[in-house]
């Protein structure tokens, strides 16, 4: 492999484990988010436990009909926690409130960023 193959390898590797980095750090906010609008987190144990939180749908809320016929929201994360978590429709609520009021925190401290503490150099460089 010549010089550049291994460049582009190297460069590969680089942002494949960033991107990996940035989507466990979503994922543990978004986590901490659903534990503080209500859902009940589940420890998958049991080979069999791994096997069913792996079959559902990776870090998404889904929604699915509980025992009492209600729906109930679950967000599964089988490669890092190894977990579940279940909620209802009021947590459901709670956390895309939740989730609002972040996004618009978020978005005032970009706002209200010195970007002339960039200097000449900017914040793009």
């Amino acid at each position: 492999m010549g010089t550049k193959g291994m460049a582009l390898v190297i460069s590969t590797l680089v942002v494949t484990a960033g991107c990996a980095s940035i989507e466990k750090s979503n994922a543990l906010a978004t986590e901490r988010e659903l534990a503080a609008a209500g859902f009940q987190m589940k420890f998958a144990k049991t080979p069999e436990q791994i096997a069913k939180a792996r079959a559902l749908p990776q870090r998404t809320l889904t929604p699915t009909p509980g025992p009492d016929g209600n729906n109930r929201f679950v967000w599964a994360d089988a490669t890092d926690c190894k977990c579940i978590y279940v909620g209802s429709e009021a947590a459901y609520d709670r956390y895309q409130k939740l989730s609002a009021t972040q996004q618009i925190a978020e978005e005032n401290e970009m706002a209200s960023m010195n970007w002339g503490a960039w200097g000449g150099w900017g914040p793009m460089w």
